[in-house]
């Protein structure tokens, strides 16, 4: 997590006061301190406002060691090196934090811990180092390739996947330009999606669906398009199947979407009878809630959508579950539409909801529940319904993202009832 040292540059000490929103140790004039934790004297090297760690001449008595070979190089986890009380504790006070700023006076849940198996996803990168293909990480901060042999803060079934990157970049150049290799862990297998090549040659492509064979791939994808699907790259999402489209969207781990899944359900009342579930993508939220309720899902993906179309016909007993294409950036749905619904679910990208949150506020929907993976942006998201009349019933940040300073939220809103007028 930390640049080489430019040994050019004069030692000082600083004093670490608190952990920042990134996983750095912040002193007191505000200079940032990768893998430096509060309460620790160390010895850096300033370059601006970050300043590089050379030493630590008082250790914190939460300190505790990474189990990761890579830590500290590989820019993927901040805090491995903290003890699990403080750690769950600097999760939670990410959230408070952005709630306050939003000035929202809202205390949230105890945090969740939904990192179960560990990550069923992970991006790899392919790069050519010394005439030969190598997979892995980025450094922190730097566009530096950090090689793995393995993630272990991912599920079993993942921990072979650079030397897949590493095999499948042969047809492509061996890395010589540069290639992005997804891989999600299904039922079936890896499903796999290749980035960065661009368009390939008929002789390439079959050399991939060669290596998909030898590989035992359930499925491999080019920019999303499938070369082959040797099995379906099946997921089970609240007791049910669902098959993810190429290159799409999932939550980080199964615990997690169970857990947002659990949440997003339990908050519905009585009186919910018809959801409308925004920016939905393949629709474990919309399978979730349409065991009890009958729910329109929105999505501006039409691969998406067609996934959770087939899922829902695989599944007798649903109650009703419509579908609808649509931009939710460019094209919200409007007051009037959404007041056809008893609730909204809307659980957008890390930019937030945007637009729609606007329209949201300007609805009498009765309730709102919203699911973010971005605690600054689900408080602006927030504030923007608080100011149109809603309560912030309940927030939780749930942490499925291990070791970042990512915390996965989900908040309820209820518009309060007119008083009753008296005869």
């Amino acid at each position: 997590m930390t640049e080489t040292p430019n040994e050019t540059l004069p030692t000082e000490t600083l004093e670490i006061r608190r952990l920042g929103a990134r996983g750095d140790g912040m002193a007191e004039d505000g200079t940032a301190v990768a893998l430096a934790l509060p309460g620790e004297r160390v010895t850096v090297r300033r370059a601006g406002t970050r300043a590089q760690l050379v030493a630590i001449e008082r250790a914190s008595p939460e300190r505790i060691d990474p189990f990761c070979p890579y830590f500290g190089t590989c820019g993927g986890c901040a805090v491995q090196h903290l003890a699990p009380e403080p750690y769950a504790a600097w999760k939670h006070g990410q959230l408070v934090q952005a709630l306050s700023q939003a000035h929202l006076a809202v205390e949230p849940a105890p945090l969740i811990d939904a990192r179960g198996e560990g990550r069923r996803r992970l991006t790899l990168h392919v790069r050519a180092v010394d005439g030969r293909a190598e997979a892995g990480l980025m450094a922190a901060r730097s566009h530096d390739l950090v090689a793995i042999d393995r993630c272990p803060i991912t599920v079993p079934e993942l921990h072979r996947a650079p030397a897949v990157a590493e095999a499948l970049s042969a047809p492509l150049g061996h890395g010589r330009k540069p290639l992005d290799v997804g891989f999600t862990a299904t039922e079936a297998g890896l499903d796999v999606d290749i980035r960065g090549h661009g368009p390939a040659a008929e002789g390439v492509r079959a050399a991939l669906v060669r290596l998909a064979s030898d590989l035992d791939l359930a499925r491999l994808s080019l920019h999303g398009e499938v070369l082959v699907e040797r099995r379906a790259p099946a997921i089970t999402t609240s007791g049910l199947r669902l098959v993810p489209p190429a290159g799409g969207f999932l939550q980080a781990t199964a615990a997690g979407e169970a857990v947002l899944a659990e949440a997003v359900v339990a908050a519905l009342d009585k009186k919910t009878k018809r959801v409308v579930d925004l920016f939905s993508g393949s629709g474990p939220f919309t399978l979730a809630m349409a065991r009890t309720r009958d729910v329109h899902a929105v999505e501006g993906e039409a691969a998406a959508l067609a996934s959770l179309d087939r899922a829902v016909r695989a599944v007798p007993g649903l109650r009703q579950v419509t579908t609808e294409r649509r931009d939710l950036f460019r094209r919200p749905l409007l007051p009037l539409e959404l007041e056809t619904y008893d609730a909204v679910v809307f659980d957008p990208p890390r930019a937030g909801a945007g637009a729609q949150a606007t329209r949201i506020a300007e609805s009498k929907v009765p309730l709102v529940i919203g699911v973010a993976c971005d605690v600054g942006t689900f408080a602006r998201d927030a504030a923007t319904l608080i100011a149109g009349g809603y309560t912030l019933e309940a927030v939780t940040p749930i942490d499925q993202f291990a070791y970042s300073g990512h915390v996965e939220v989900v908040g309820v809103f209820r518009r309060p009832r007119p008083p009753r007028k008296r005869l």
